[in-house]
């Protein structure tokens, strides 16, 4: 599937994984696990997990802790794939 059939799929997704003020490491298991059973995943990253990092910088850490692919961040959402 190519980058852009993955963006229109994630379009249309609900977000299952918030990242709050415990951080992406917190939820880099959870991300994983739900990557297990779906080929998409969103990600919302709250005002409190942000601080001074920028959407786009927490998308990578939780990317590489989680062992998974960023599909595209756009505002404060991220969504993964394997």
């Amino acid at each position: 599937m190519t980058d852009h059939d993955l963006r229109k799929q994630a379009h249309d997704l609900d977000v299952t994984v918030w990242v709050g003020k415990k951080g992406v490491a917190s939820v880099a298991d959870e991300l994983a696990d739900q990557l297990d059973d779906r080929d998409l995943v969103k990600v919302k990253f709250l005002r409190a997990a942000r601080g001074g990092s920028s959407t786009e910088e927490l998308a990578v850490e939780l990317a590489d802790i989680a062992g998974v692919d960023i599909v595209e961040t756009r505002g404060n959402t991220g969504v993964f794939t394997r």
